[in-house]
């Protein structure tokens, strides 16, 4: 592995760890980043439209300064504005390194990346006109600087530069076009957001709600203490004086000013080809690439629920071109390559085991347990760790884990039922299962899926003749060690329980009965 992305993953863990200790993975803050891009974009729509009432193009700056003296409601509406726009660049940032740490960028899922980086610059776009609305020191240099490139396109009559040298006013239409600009780029957000999740079954577009509602109040507390700093009004005779700017959306003017426009479009313009290009940069070699998903025909029986469980669309329901001869069902699973990421989830879903990744079905799991079993024999006080390679406290790296054997899966999702029930029956005394989070699972729902097979009989569930008592799941992330080691070891402790209280004799209640009654007999 790339001693960067190495560490890029070590260090994403352990902030993972940190914040799940805090607040739970449920409400992980960084599990729920792509989705918070999109609460805050709910909050800066919001807060936009009132703003927008009191907001005029024949005297910007003037209006911006009314607002700042509504100490009640109009300047801190405007401070929730600003902070929920540089949340939203920092949440988006983190979603985007996220996938890439993860390695869920290229394939099927070229297409969510790219649309999230057209995505962040529609988001750079609108925030750029924001700043240029108020007119101030700011808004000035951002509005000089914008000029300066686009002068470079051949698609203007005459420098847009010009209109900034103070020779006569700025006319009223560039306020205008430029309002028009920032009301009109959310739209295309919202068509980008589309696009984005297009290729997702259920997607999570929104965080949890008490997350929500504590980002916003946090940007409400922050605007309040500290409110935004109206910087000197635009000035086209005088040079920009030092002023506070925004390092989320002015962070490239200090470029701007070191080199000439076609550079600096050079540089933006390599920028976005690498970034367009990491899908086919960062996959794997084809003999390194897992292949996708397969549905066995002969064992279809049209149950629809790989269809449904499937977190990409991959799987659809078609006619069986032979149901009538062969008296089978009228339906049958397809699985469209071009979609499948090989998550295996399918392979879990299935109760006859006819679908799933080659060596990834229920069939091939259960050959693999049953050679795990021959060769470590587990024993009745043993716990069996079965642990998802991408999580699961990166305890797959060996064969033993704090004196449990371990059982890796390629996700939480893709185990079939039917292999902790085969590791139980052949003696071991528990299976503890230790997946991603749910929010944080490479495949999207492989833990939820998982834990429904398990405890809420869902299709493919774990039999009846189970006993639950030895089966325990939990979820960890790579960084989480501690909390494997602390579940095992609760967890152990049952097994024996069980077991003591199984190898005690069974006593005779009727026999017992009988004794105590002679007893009172025999008493004076």
């Amino acid at each position: 592995m790339n001693p960067m992305l190495h560490a890029l993953r070590r260090t994403l863990a352990r902030a993972d760890a940190g914040l799940n200790r805090l607040y739970g993975w449920r409400y992980n803050p960084l599990y729920h980043s792509g989705a918070l891009v999109l609460a805050l974009f709910v909050v800066l729509l919001v807060t936009g439209i009132y703003l927008l009432f009191f907001y005029h193009i024949s005297a910007p700056y003037e209006s911006i300064v009314t607002l700042d003296r509504d100490v009640w409601l109009g300047r801190w509406s405007r401070g929730v504005h600003r902070y929920a726009s540089d949340a939203a660049v920092v949440a988006a940032l983190f979603h985007a390194l996220r996938m890439f740490v993860q390695g869920r960028t290229w394939g099927p899922r070229t297409l969510a990346w790219v649309s999230g980086l057209v995505l962040l610059a529609f988001v750079f776009l609108c925030g750029w006109t924001g700043f240029v609305m108020v007119w101030d020191v700011q808004g000035q240099v951002l509005a000089q600087a914008g000029a300066r490139l686009f002068d470079l396109l051949p698609i203007f009559g005459e420098p847009i530069s010009r209109a900034f040298t103070g020779e006569r006013p700025i006319p009223g239409a560039f306020f205008f076009l430029n309002l028009f600009a920032h009301v009109a780029l959310p739209i295309g957000l919202f068509i980008l957001v589309w696009v984005h999740v297009s290729r997702l079954a259920r997607p999570g577009l929104f965080p949890p709600r008490r997350l929500t509602w504590a980002v916003v109040g946090a940007l409400t507390g922050l605007a309040i203490v500290w409110p935004v700093v109206t910087t000197p009004p635009a000035d086209l005779f005088a040079l920009p004086g030092a002023a506070p700017f925004d390092w989320f959306y002015a962070f490239w003017i200090p470029v701007a000013h070191a080199v000439s426009p076609l550079v600096l479009w050079g540089i933006g313009l390599a920028l976005g080809a690498v970034g367009i290009a990491i899908p086919w940069l960062t996959r794997p070699r084809l003999a390194l690439r897992l292949p996708p998903s397969k549905i066995d025909e002969r064992l279809c029986t049209g149950c629809e629920q790989c269809y449904l469980d499937c977190p990409y669309e991959a799987i659809a329901m078609v006619e069986r071109p032979d149901a009538a001869r062969s008296g089978k069902s009228a339906l049958v699973g397809r699985v469209d390559p071009a979609l499948c990421v090989s998550c295996g989830l399918c392979a879990g879903s299935c109760a006859p085991m006819g679908v799933g990744p080659a060596g990834r079905t229920g069939r091939a799991q259960l050959g693999v347990v049953r050679d795990f079993v021959t060769t470590h024999r587990p024993g009745g006080r043993d716990v069996v760790l079965v642990a998802c390679e991408n999580g699961a406290g990166g305890i797959t790296a060996a064969a033993e884990y704090d004196g449990s054997l371990v059982c890796p899966v390629s996700c939480g999702g893709n185990l079939h039922t039917s292999v902790v029930e085969f590791l139980l029956r052949a003696g071991a005394g528990g299976v503890l299962i230790v997946s991603c989070p749910p929010r944080d699972c490479r495949h999207r729902e492989g833990p939820k899926w998982l834990e429904a097979r398990l405890f809420h009989e869902r299709e493919a569930e774990l039999r009846d003749r189970v006993d639950r008592r030895r089966v325990r799941l939990v979820h960890a992330t790579s960084g989480e060690g501690a909390l494997v080691r602390a579940a095992l070891a609760g967890f152990r402790t049952e097994v024996q329980t069980l077991e003591a209280a199984r190898a005690e004799p069974d006593v005779d209640l009727e026999r017992l009965c009988e004794l105590v009654e002679a007893g009172a007999e025999e008493s004076p």
